[in-house]
């Protein structure tokens, strides 16, 4: 991928992710499925200007969702999604976390 603003689509604001904050300096962001864990980190490192330790991706699959609507029964799913776990060196923050 070209565009490094294009991996990271928003940051996850969870609790779970308000205290892996808190406990071991980890961020959680919704990224491109496409995107390896190098891509991540120079994301992350560009954007913020912070120091990235390691990269942790999980991928979400897609709920199937089933619609009952007066023409007939529809099914459908949700869209596939990737997280992925930073953490940052000791001392180092992201404040859009600290914001909400």
């Amino acid at each position: 991928m070209t565009d490094i603003r294009k991996i990271l689509f928003k940051p996850v604001i969870t609790e779970r992710s308000a205290m892996l904050k808190e406990a071991d300096n980890k961020f959680v962001f919704e990224v491109d499925p496409r995107a390896n864990k190098r891509e991540i980190k120079n994301a992350v490192e560009k954007i913020f200007g912070v120091t990235v330790l390691r990269v942790r991706t999980t991928i979400l699959r897609g709920k199937p969702k089933t619609t009952f609507m007066r023409a007939g029964r529809f099914t459908g799913k949700r869209s596939d999604r990737k997280k992925a776990y930073v953490t940052l060196a000791k001392g180092e923050n992201i404040d859009i976390f600290d914001q909400v």
